[in-house]
This record gives structure tokens, sequence and C-alpha cells, in this order.
């Protein structure tokens, strides 16, 4: 019986070499907000900087109001990072549906985002440090 942990690595990589997930860890707070209510909030977030996409931030789970997310049947899938599982913000009466989302398993190469939890910037606002605040 092995001890040695089971590999996970993406399979992204085989067809697309060049592609690029970069996690970086950042100094500044970020703060996300839906229909004036702080749902997260954090200076330990990791930003994936990623080949054609723009950065996204991923939260400690404990640094998210859980209690303001639902959680959703919807996944999707990258070839670089995993399958993806989405909660939907409620904030009394409105919904921000599929507003975040983590990977339970990534692939190795982003293990760092385990349970992490990221938002869209078109369903949420996304407020860096020194951008202002709100909701």
């Amino acid at each position: 019986m092995s001890t040695e942990p089971e590999s996970n690595p993406a399979p992204g990589y085989a067809r697309d070499p060049d592609h690029r997930v970069e996690l970086v860890r950042g100094p500044r707070r970020v703060s996300v907000y839906f229909a004036g209510a702080l749902l997260a909030d954090s200076g330990n977030v990791l930003t994936v900087e990623e080949t054609g996409y723009p950065p996204v931030h991923y939260f400690p789970p404990e640094d998210v109001r859980m209690s303001l997310l639902q959680p959703s049947e919807h996944r999707t899938y990258c070839p670089f990072k995993g399958t993806a599982h989405y909660w939907s913000a409620l904030v009394a009466d409105r919904v921000a549906v599929n507003a975040a989302w983590s990977y339970r398993t990534p692939y190795d190469e982003v293990a760092d985002l385990r349970e992490r939890v990221a938002f869209y910037g078109d369903r949420v606002k996304i407020v860096e440090a020194g951008d202002g605040a709100g909701g």
C-alpha cells in the first residue's frame, strides 16, 4: 500500500503547454458586495492570472459569508483547474444566480485553490483596497 498522494495533473497542458495559470498572493484587501451586503472580505486572496481571462480573486472560505450563499447544481469544467461547483448569492429578496464558485479537488498545478471561493464581477461588486466601497 502506497502512502504517496495520488497525482492529479491538469490535462489541458497536454493540448496547450503554453497556457498560463498563475496563482499570485497579494497583500491587498479585496471585498465583495451584493445588494448592499458584504459577501466576502480578505487580505489573503489568491489571484489567478490566466491566459485569455481577466484576473480572478479567490477567497479563503473563512473570509466568505457562506450563510448568504446557496449551493447550486451548476457545474463547469476547466482542463487547467478542474470542476467548479457554484453558489447563488441571496440577500433579502435579491438573487445573483451562480455568482460564486470553487474547486473542491483542483488539479495539482493549482492545488492552492482548493475550497477557495471566487465571484463573477458582473454579478456582484468586487472592490480592491483603494477602489472605494459599497454595494
